[in-house]
């Protein structure tokens, strides 16, 4: 038999986590048709992947694509680090269900919460839709690279059936609303998302400042809307939870949904491995009465990018032109090269301060490979200065001029801890990846996640056995999803693969483009190590660069 492709001669890791082994992969069609020792087997395309590792796709549980999908389909920069699969819709923001008179709203909550511009929204996508359902069908004509799943989200529903007194915290739905918030997500699950978000951070806000839809929503709301999901057939309930709340009011939230039967997934992290443990007690009390629940965490620290091609420093004039209006680099260097402008930068600097504490900024450095750090590795930025006998503004200065505008610096506020942070990541119901990779364009570039998590804590700080770091990144998150033929390497799957040069794996530097409508800034992260990945058996990239075909899907079937 000739396949039409075989990847041959890999170190197979296949998902499952078992160890790695030397096998031969056909293809043919959209699935997996043979694994193992293909001898003299022939194909119309072979991928050598003698000396490589061999991975199902990553899936990725927590993206917000739902607005760059429309303009860009290849969904980068997911695409560039070996994601095959991708979950939007978190957090409670989507575009779907919608009024057509609510379009700008929702196009206006979504700048808010995730840092895409409104504009960008309002003129990048089609808008052909009303239902959520709608939805799904005009991203299938989109055709993207990737695979992709959906979330209906809090905010429309809560907004489509309440109006604007759905922002007011003190503001509950009254049964002929609440019955029609029931029937927007049940409909909604029927026609394909995989399950029903929701958002209680109270940092999350709607353009006028108050908490955006369903953040004070109470427990009787979320039962009617997690009963009608387990009625159109079951799904998951996502949730972003305010911290100080989790014990009064979000566990019990999460608990009462599993009951219901919902796969629960959340965004998670501890500071200490004390507070990890706490966690596995939470898991293990949940699964002991039959629940599923999950949590996805960050695997650095994280929060904001700042310098001169990311989120300025400083809230200065001087500061925000050579951020904003001077876009490239080397019209940055040039003005950097003016003694007139640094005076201007130390003195706005040193006046108004920077928007950060300078204890919580660490200079990614200006290789190739950013230096990302840790409250256990890396100086910060108030070290630094402190040792140079110099203000921090003035030490970032030095270190812009030095680097000609081009290093950035990360501001930790979000898993800061790293013996904490790994603790979480090690538990059995945690999925490393909290990426954000279609969101907050000009704040953060996390995208990279997957890459970064296999190359330097697994490969150089072996944090966990690479056997289990695939596991965790590809049939773990497919299980949670309901996608039970995808994220394993055997006969009959999906054909979502990566080919992998391991010891070359390595993240690039953030850098910004303005390839969002109106030429809105995006950080983008790009990568160094895989030899190809394929989407339902077609190569989507080769030798780290995307080859522009889009085979996706959008999932519209689950295993609840």
């Amino acid at each position: 038999m000739t396949h039409e492709l075989i990847i041959r001669g890999g170190d197979l890791l296949d998902g499952t986590g078992s160890a790695p082994m030397r096998a031969d992969v056909a293809i043919d069609g959209a699935r997996i048709t043979a694994v193992g020792d293909l001898g003299d087997a022939d194909a119309h395309e072979i991928i050598d992947a003698n000396g490589k590792m061999v991975t199902p796709g990553f899936v990725d549980l927590h993206t917000h694509f739902d607005a760059q999908i429309g303009w860009d389909p290849q969904l980068r920069p997911s695409s560039w680090h070996g994601v095959t699969t991708v979950l939007m819709g978190n957090c409670g923001v989507s575009f779907a269900p919608v009024k057509s008179e609510d379009r700008d709203y929702l196009a206006e909550i979504m700048e808010s919460v995730e840092d895409i511009p409104a504009p960008s929204i309002r003129d990048g996508l089609p808008w052909t839709w009303h239902s959520y359902g709608e939805y799904l069908d005009t991203i299938t004509k989109l055709q993207p690279s990737l695979n992709v799943a959906g979330l209906v989200g809090h905010s429309p529903v809560r907004y489509y059936a309440m109006g604007d007194a759905a922002c007011d915290a003190d503001a509950h739905p009254d049964s002929q609303q609440l019955a029609i918030m029931a029937e927007l997500v049940g409909q909604a699950v029927a026609d394909g998302a995989v399950g029903f978000s929701t958002s209680r951070l109270l940092g999350h806000k709607a353009p006028d400042g108050r908490e955006v839809p369903g953040t004070h929503a109470h427990l009787e709301e979320y039962e009617a809307i997690l009963e009608s999901v387990m009625a159109a057939g079951g799904g998951m309930f996502q949730g972003v939870f305010e911290p100080a709340n989790f014990q009064t009011t979000d566990i019990p939230l999460m608990r009462r949904a599993a009951e219901l039967g919902c796969q629960v997934l959340f965004s998670g992290g501890a500071n200490t491995p004390k507070q990890s443990a706490n966690w596995q007690k939470t898991f293990d009390g949940i699964t002991s009465r039959g629940g599923k629940i999950a949590s996805v965490g960050q695997v650095r620290a994280s929060g904001a990018l700042i310098g001169l091609g990311a989120v300025t420093p400083v809230g200065g004039r001087e500061w925000l032109r050579l951020t904003r209006e001077v876009r490239s680099m080397e019209d940055k260097a040039a003005e950097l090269a003016k003694p007139e402008v640094v005076e201007r930068l130390l003195e706005e600097g040193n006046r108004k301060g920077l928007w950060f504490d300078a204890a919580r900024i660490f200079p990614l450095g200006t290789d190739d490979v950013p230096a990302y750090s840790s409250d256990s590795r890396g100086k910060s930025v108030a070290q630094l200065a402190e040792e140079a006998s110099i203000t921090p503004v003035e030490l970032i200065v030095r270190r812009l001029r030095e680097s000609d505008g081009r290093e950035l610096f990360n501001v930790h506020i979000f898993s800061h801890f790293e013996a904490g942070n790994d603790s979480y990541l090690a538990l059995p119901h945690v999925i490393p990846g909290i990426n954000d990779a279609g969101a907050h364009a000009s704040q953060i570039s996390d995208g990279d996640s997957f890459t970064y998590w296999l190359s330097e804590r697994v490969r150089d700080d072996g944090i966990t056995p690479l056997p289990e770091a695939i596991r965790k990144i590809t049939s773990l998150p497919a299980s949670v999803l309901g996608l039970i033929d995808r994220g394993i390497i055997a006969p009959g799957q999906f054909a979502d693969i990566n080919v992998i040069d391991y010891q070359r794996l390595q993240t690039g530097y953030p850098s910004m483009e303005y390839d969002f409508p109106h030429e809105a800034p995006h950080l983008i992260t790009r990568a160094k190590g895989y030899a190809a990945t394929l989407v339902n058996g077609v190569p989507i990239l080769i030798d780290d660069e995307l080859t522009g075909a889009r085979p996706g899907l959008v999932q519209r079937k689950f295993n609840r």
